[in-house]
């Protein structure tokens, strides 16, 4: 079984819990599992002038992704900062790009989902990820988020992220704010629970 984390990232806090689905999704036997993000649309200039270009060194590593590879994996998990309540320009514009996948019903039966990074804790966290699962939907994927059965999600005692349709951090107006260990731990279990559908869907 092989299963893909892609995200995009301007600061890193996407990353992250890009970094946490992973080790979650890799606790499930037998599963080999991608980190890989899509391609950077906006200029340098911009990037530079917004302080992304520093902090993107730090994933730079990460592979980027093609359209055609998305065929190989069983299950995909879309990792995104918010833009105005919706998925960033740089994910939307990968997926514009799958129309021949689409096509072909090439992605249909797969199993999906999301998390997300926002500024503030009321910053379209739910409305991004339910965004993202739209457009999954029209793929055909089978859709996984993060059930109540994760505790953390449950808790009023800090702020943090974590909903039922995915996994969460919240990064302040800044990009001050680093994901908390309950945020993490919360991505570590859509990973490992996404793994394991996918896992039994696959018999």
């Amino acid at each position: 079984m092989k299963t893909l984390v892609l995200f995009y990232s301007t600061y890193g806090h996407a990353y992250k819990l890009a970094e946490a689905v992973a080790e979650g999704a890799r606790q499930v036997a037998d599963n080999e599992v991608f980190v890989k993000r899509v391609p950077e649309t906006l200029p340098k200039e911009l990037l530079d002038q917004i302080g992304a270009t520093e902090a993107q060194k730090a994933f730079g590593h990460v592979p980027v992704v093609t359209v055609d590879e998305l065929k190989e994996y069983d299950a995909i998990v879309v990792g995104v900062p918010t833009r105005y309540g919706n998925m960033c320009g740089q994910m939307q514009a990968f997926w514009d790009s799958t129309g021949g996948l689409w096509s072909q019903g090439a992605l249909v039966g797969k199993v999906g989902g999301a998390f997300v990074s926002t500024a503030t804790q009321h910053g379209g966290q739910e409305t991004t990820i339910r965004a993202v699962h739209t457009m999954l939907l029209h793929h055909g994927f089978v859709l996984v988020g993060l059930p109540y059965a994760w505790q953390g999600q449950m808790g009023h005692h800090e702020v943090t992220g974590g909903t039922p349709y995915g996994a969460s951090t919240v990064a302040g107006g800044q990009g001050e704010r680093q994901p908390s260990s309950n945020e993490l731990e919360g991505a570590i279990f859509q990973g490992r629970h996404t793994a394991e559908i996918a896992k039994k869907l696959a018999k």
